[in-house]
């Protein structure tokens, strides 16, 4: 008497997880070309992609648009297919804002799970740095898919190296309160650790309350408190400056341009 034995077909192999940046030029009045800020390759391999996790769908076609200018894409803009990681995620963050759970990418992440290669992106920069993102990239590690980072800008680093600031030991903390008050009482904490541990505290803002920050700071933080600001990063008119407190007070340079991303940071 024979039995029959059942076949179990092979595992199909998984997609790689690929973190896509983008240029900094995003939402900026003009925009450099796509070849000056990131490499051949991470442009080659973007074009390869046709399964997408970002913030905004329209802002990653309009990146794609551009990707394609340089490098056909595999599959027409159209064909692309894109999933925006939910509101909660932008609001509440990745793993959740006090008393709230971590998101759950693992869903978003199912083409993957049958073979197919996929990209995360975020508007401007790195994604998952200073932006949305690694709660794809943990599920990502939970799944067991391959991360692979690709080369290209990330605004953080790029002040942190034109600073002059400690670049050995340093912080991202984010936004600022927007409440006077308490923005006051978190620059105190910051400036304090930048003294006392010699650790460099580096923020932003949005674009349009750059003006009001900057004005905090120069009433806020001590004078010898030492002071950076980069905006425009990867720009042909990008501005880079530091000086002490005592010195921004008197410097002719006026305040940064609320329609550019700036970075701030503050050390000994």
């Amino acid at each position: 008497m024979s039995e029959s034995t059942a076949t179990v077909g092979p595992t199909p192999a998984r997609g790689t997880l690929y973190l896509v940046p983008a240029p900094l030029d995003f939402g900026c009045e003009s925009q450099a070309p796509l070849t000056e800020a990131l490499p051949e390759g991470t442009l080659r391999q973007a074009a390869r992609l046709a399964h997408w996790i970002c913030e905004n769908a329209k802002s990653c076609r309009a990146y794609l648009k551009r990707v394609d200018a340089l490098h056909p894409l595999g599959a027409p803009l159209q064909a692309q297919q894109i999933t925006e990681l939910p509101r909660e995620v932008h609001k509440k963050g990745d793993h959740g804002a006090r008393g709230h759970a971590s998101f759950d990418a693992r869903p978003l992440l199912a083409p993957a799970l049958a073979g197919h290669d996929m990209g995360l992106v975020s508007e401007a920069g790195m994604p998952a740095v200073a932006d949305p993102g690694s709660s794809v990239v943990r599920a990502a590690h939970d799944l067991g898919l391959r991360v692979v980072p690709l080369v290209g800008p990330v605004s953080l680093l790029l002040a942190l190296a034109a600073s002059g600031l400690n670049g050995q030991n340093f912080a991202f903390v984010g936004y600022l309160p927007q409440d006077a008050g308490e923005r006051t009482k978190r620059l105190r904490e910051l400036e304090t650790l930048a003294h006392k541990q010699g650790q460099t505290q580096l923020f932003i803002e949005t674009p349009y309350r750059n003006a009001a920050l900057w004005q905090a700071l120069l009433q806020g933080l001590q004078p010898q408190t030492r002071l950076a600001r980069a905006s425009g990063l990867t720009l042909a008119d990008a501005q880079v400056a530091s000086h002490t407190v005592s010195e921004w007070r008197h410097h002719t340079a006026g305040t940064p341009d609320n329609r550019v991303p700036t970075v701030f940071a503050i050390g000994a």
